[in-house]
């Protein structure tokens, strides 16, 4: 959360189960993303576990999000670094993610929270609620219900009050002036600790260090997400040019303010609820 009046963290409660809100004012926050981008990635990785309450790594799997597995692995000190893994499961991945997440939950031993679309175990479930190829019927509806909805879900299910993303500048497209810390509308802290670095130095990193990570990369593909909306990418194309080839998106609308899908819904639930109040207003004005 930002505010323009205050900073640091306010809670009534210091027990672990009513965690402290965390509060900037624009003001600490421009500081903290001047400061924390001349840090290396452990060293923000390191002021994240000391100062974040509720920490969590959202994760598709991608090579960025598999260094920080990696690199939370080998912190040393007193505080648990072992971070919890959310992993919205779409039901639409390839299946080298799939056998990817297992992989790095035998290499790591860390908890993963999988979270599917409401209501739905199986392509067939999802198909049977939404019909085939939502994504190109609607795709703003299938970003909605394959991941936004479930990642809301998360959040409210886990108390999650920060989260640690993959994102980088170096992958192009609205990432360019990424910081290191952003607060989003519903208050949650997202944190980009390898938000300066380059596709050559995550590459070199997960070399070096024998990170497990997806066989597709070996195939032409940079960015992995869903089977239907991945390509390889080109030489000399952005990291994340394979995405939604030949569509005016770059992302799915997790990392971006409310869709105008949920938008919608919003504007849906508004409506009904000043429907539900003039009902009761009017009873009350009529009488029995």
């Amino acid at each position: 959360m930002i505010r323009d009046d205050e900073s640091g963290y306010v809670s009534g409660e210091s027990s672990h189960e009513s965690l402290p809100e965390v509060v900037f004012s624009k003001a600490h926050l421009k500081f903290l993303n001047h400061q924390l981008a001349q840090l290396e990635p452990q060293d923000i990785l390191r002021w994240c576990i000391t100062s974040m309450p509720g920490l969590y790594q959202t994760t598709a799997f991608g090579l960025t999000g598999l260094v920080t597995v990696d690199m939370l692995s080998k912190l040393d000190g007193p505080l648990k670094s072992n971070i919890d893994l959310i992993f919205l499961d779409t039901l639409h991945h390839f299946q080298e993610t799939l056998d990817l997440v297992e992989r790095v939950r035998e290499r790591y031993g860390t908890t993963i929270h999988v979270y599917k679309p409401r209501g739905c175990n199986t392509v067939a479930d999802f198909e049977a609620k939404y019909g085939q190829k939502l994504w190109e019927v609607d795709d703003e509806k299938y970003d909605y219900v394959a991941k936004v909805e479930p990642a809301a879900r998360a959040n409210a299910d886990l108390s999650v009050k920060a989260l640690l993303t993959g994102r980088r500048r170096s992958q192009g497209g609205k990432r360019g002036d990424l910081d290191i810390i952003e607060v989003t509308d519903s208050g949650v802290i997202k944190i980009n600790p390898l938000a300066n670095w380059t596709f050559a130095q995550v590459k070199e990193y997960v070399d070096a260090n024998e990170v497990p990570y997806n066989v597709l990369l070996d195939r032409g593909y940079k960015s992995v997400g869903d089977w239907h909306s991945t390509q390889p990418v080109a030489a000399g194309e952005d990291e994340r040019a394979g995405r939604w080839k030949g569509k005016n998106k770059t992302e799915c609308g997790i990392h971006n303010p409310q869709s105008r899908y949920a938008q919608f819904l919003a504007q849906q639930q508004q409506q009904q609820e000043a429907e539900e109040l003039a009902q009761k207003l009017q009873k009350v004005t009529v009488g029995p």
